[in-house]
């Protein structure tokens, strides 16, 4: 639904990201592998995928056999409001696209800060609020009369695209979102806009 441009924003956080071999990363609600698998194929080191959906895991697991990338990547169940992941023990966290589906973003956020080791980074990958006047009115106007009726034909699940569109509206807009990060004690937080707003990241660091 996307026409493929939230490849470009996955991309761009990569980028951001700078995986490096001696750099240890936990990302998320990330199941279905795609991050994990950029920061492999970058050269980052080895990678704990965490997800609260088993079967997300596993098709996951099942993408990284396809692509010969087994080695370095851990899978683990849980929730991002509780980690089973020890203190300070990654270097690098991130969430893409998962974060506004947690009940507790501050929570999920002060995990983040607990796992991270010190010189860590967290880095958020979310829909976001669209900064550009007009083509704000004429987004908020697709996502609630055309994204729902497409999604539903497509995939026959027109539920799950308004269940999409009303998440994004809930989720804090671009500067409570860097204000709840830097409560969590995060240090230099940024926020970089995609796409005039429509997706963002979110990045600070445990200092």
């Amino acid at each position: 639904m996307s026409a493929g441009v939230h490849r470009l924003w996955k991309s761009a956080f990569l980028d951001m990201l700078r995986p490096r071999p001696d750099q240890t990363l936990l990302d998320v609600g990330g199941g279905t592998g795609d991050i994990a698998f950029g920061w492999r194929k970058r050269g980052g080191g080895p990678v704990t995928v965490c997800d609260i959906n088993r079967e997300m895991l596993s098709v996951g697991r099942d993408r990284a056999v396809d692509r010969n990338l087994v080695g370095g990547l851990t899978w683990v169940c849980g929730n991002a409001e509780d980690l089973p992941i020890p203190d300070r023990s990654v270097d690098r966290y991130t969430i893409a696209f998962c974060l506004r589906n947690v009940t507790h973003w501050d929570k999920a956020i002060a995990e983040a800060y607990r796992v991270l080791r010190p010189g860590g980074r967290f880095m958020c990958l979310e829909f976001s609020r669209v900064i550009v006047p007009g083509l704000r009115e004429a987004y908020d106007a697709y996502s609630f009369n055309v994204l729902p009726k497409v999604g539903g034909m497509v995939t026959g699940n027109a539920e799950a695209y308004q269940y999409l569109v009303e998440s994004i509206r809930k989720f804090p807009p671009q500067e409570e979102m860097a204000a709840m990060v830097e409560a969590a004690g995060f240090s230099r937080v940024e926020v970089r806009n995609l796409s005039a707003g429509i997706a963002a990241i979110h990045s600070g660091w445990r200092i």
